[in-house]
């Protein structure tokens, strides 16, 4: 199986194929070659001294949690750093707000990865109104010329929004609810932002529009099915870094 993402790409929610499926065996089999492959170019970069910046957005129970678990498994722990980003601290608020994402920049040869990401500026922050018109608006320029100044630095920034569909979310909700382990993963929030699905979906599609850039791509992954996404992302970071580090 080869999906070549870097050419066929898709920029629209409402374009996604979300029947693709992965069988459990297929999965198993694409998933170790891919760890390997991607374990082999993290030590690349760090030789090359190539910082390496993941962004994952997406959906509420997307699935961005396990993903990054299976995109690390084989990496050397003393190399990346996952960040899960939440509302900003009392601090942080009082600064521009890329001001806390410059502190959780990768240095050379390592990786950072972002659990939500300064795109919040034009997703939640826009929705729910924690930022003004003006202010989400110039945040796509802002946000470019920040992702600039790390490709200039040196950065591969490989960007994924995990796609579900909402009936596909309402079920991982009610299983996490009725899960005391997985219980408090879900939260009143999270209850809530189902009810702005479609402001979400439209902030989203402009924020995919505004922001792909050639050296910073988005990458829209159908994730109804876990096994398929999974392995969609490993393959899109192989191919991505396979290109930068040749």
């Amino acid at each position: 199986m080869n999906w070549n993402h870097l050419q066929n790409r898709v920029l629209h929610l409402n374009q996604l194929d979300q029947t693709k499926i992965l069988s459990p065996d297929e999965y198993q089999v694409k998933m170790k070659e891919l760890k390997n492959q991607i374990r082999e170019l993290t030590f690349i970069a760090k030789e090359k001294e190539r910082p390496i910046l993941f962004v994952f957005e997406g959906w509420d129970a997307a699935g961005k949690g396990g993903a990054i678990r299976r995109l690390t498994q084989e990496i050397d722990p003393r190399l990346f750093e996952v960040h899960n980003i939440s509302a900003p601290n009392a601090e942080e608020i009082q600064h521009h707000y890329l001001w806390r994402f410059w502190n959780r920049i990768p240095k050379k040869g390592h990786i950072g990865i972002l659990d939500r990401s300064y795109y919040g500026r034009v997703l939640v922050e826009r929705v729910e109104g924690f930022a003004s018109e003006p202010e989400w608006s110039r945040a796509y320029e802002e946000i470019l010329l920040f992702e600039e100044q790390l490709l200039s630095f040196g950065t591969i920034v490989i960007k994924f929004w995990l796609h579900i569909s909402a009936e596909e979310q309402l079920l991982r909700f009610e299983t996490r609810k009725n899960d005391p382990l997985k219980r408090w993963k879900l939260t009143e929030e999270d209850w809530r932002n189902r009810d702005k699905w479609s402001l979400y979906e439209e902030a989203a599609n402009q924020m995919f529009q505004k922001t792909d850039a050639p050296k910073a791509p988005w990458f829209l992954v159908p994730a109804n099915d876990k096994y398929f996404a999974r392995t969609m992302i490993l393959e899109t970071t192989v191919e991505r870094l396979q290109k930068e580090l040749e």
